[in-house]
């Protein structure tokens, strides 16, 4: 495989990210995946680097996995935290460390811009689960809720 590197992600990878978040959400009991939701989404945080990052690991031309973080404010932390809200490697090449390594340059990232949390939501039990606590993830006593708006009038 060519050289691999970590980089911004910019609109003209919209389609590949598109494709990525649908295979993510093939796997995920509580989402569905919907191209144009996730399109949209997509382009809202590309367009607003303010609103987050998603960064692209990318070999040549092609992107093998993402990772996408959503930027808000913590008032139990006085400042800026992120939300890690995307995390996903193309089938064909998972269980390589490539996970490993876009959450690592997430975290480098959080660092260097004085972020104070990094907070996410994964499946329980999971394989996932295991993978965040192996990198210092915690886990926390608060319950994730949803109130979700029906798209019925």
């Amino acid at each position: 495989m060519s050289e691999l590197r970590i980089e911004p992600a910019t609109l003209d990878d919209l389609e590949e990210l598109t494709q990525l978040l649908g295979d993510l959400f093939e796997q995920e009991e509580d989402f569905t995946p919907n191209r144009d939701k996730q399109l949209r989404g997509l382009r809202l945080i590309l367009e607003q680097p303010s609103r987050g990052r998603i960064f692209v690991l990318r070999s040549h031309d092609r992107i093998i996995g993402m990772i996408n973080l959503l930027i808000t404010i913590s008032t139990a932390e006085g400042g800026f935290v992120l939300l890690l809200e995307d995390l996903v490697i193309r089938r064909q090449h998972r269980g390589q460390g490539y996970g490993s390594q876009l959450l690592q340059h997430a975290i480098a990232f959080a660092r260097q811009k004085n972020f104070l949390r990094i907070t996410l939501l994964t499946d329980r039990p999971s394989e996932s689960r295991r993978f965040y606590l192996k990198h210092g993830f915690v886990e926390s006593g608060m319950v994730p809720m949803r109130y979700l708006f029906s798209d019925e009038a």
